[in-house]
């Protein structure tokens, strides 16, 4: 999968652009790291990526092309966003995990059984939570860890996390990175927002700063 923002502008009301002319290339395989300072758009470049925004001026191509608004739905399966607050609804840790699978665009996949789900918590260092605590009672960091997982669990091509690590103590962030790093040397794009960096993964890393008005890559 690849996804290009072109000359890419964003502007809300009679507000100066928020960023202008931003040109980013994201594919599957790439490691993409989006620094910045507070309130120059991060996020919202990040939600132009599956269009969760739309720009004020610029276009966005999918695979060379551009996306109908028929192909929303399965852009945003291909390409899902973990935001930076974690939502869960009411129900159990297991029901919150399984909850995207009861959607038609992802019906033909298996529900993973308990033992599958009790790794993965595992592997994030949540040997603390059950399947069956309500989920909504947990901390913000094990919230954080749960979002993510329910998105991986729908496999995307690209995943989108606006500050994923944010909530996180030293160790689990290092846990989590090394689990994004791992699924992108399996050929899944990662875009991370983050205003704390991540310590540099074996893949290749783009790294690409925000200000206000411009996107410069680093490298």
């Amino acid at each position: 999968m690849r996804i290009d923002l072109q000359n890419i502008s964003l502007r809300f009301g009679d507000h100066e652009p928020l960023f202008e002319g931003v040109d980013l290339k994201v594919e599957s395989g790439d490691f993409i790291v989006v620094e910045g300072s507070s309130g120059v758009g991060k996020s919202s470049l990040l939600r132009l990526l599956n269009r969760l925004q739309e720009p004020t001026t610029g276009r966005l191509l999918v695979d060379n092309a551009p996306p109908r608004d028929a192909d929303i739905t399965q852009l945003r399966r291909r390409a899902v966003l973990v935001p930076q607050t974690p939502i869960m609804g009411a129900g159990t840790v297991r029901e919150n995990l399984c909850w995207p699978l009861s959607f038609r665009a992802n019906c033909a996949r298996i529900p993973p059984t308990d033992e599958v789900l009790r790794q993965r918590l595992d592997g994030l260092l949540l040997q603390d939570v059950e399947l069956d605590d309500e989920a909504r009672t947990l901390s913000v960091g094990q919230r954080q860890r749960l979002a993510l997982l329910r998105a991986l669990l729908l496999e995307p091509e690209i995943l989108l996390c606006d500050e994923p690590t944010a909530a996180l103590d030293g160790e689990a962030r290092s846990v989590l990175e090394k689990q994004l790093e791992a699924r992108c040397s399996a050929g899944m794009g990662v875009v991370i927002v983050t205003h704390q960096g991540v310590s540099a993964p074996a893949a290749e890393t783009r790294r690409v700063i925000l200000r206000h008005q411009a996107l410069q890559v680093v490298a």
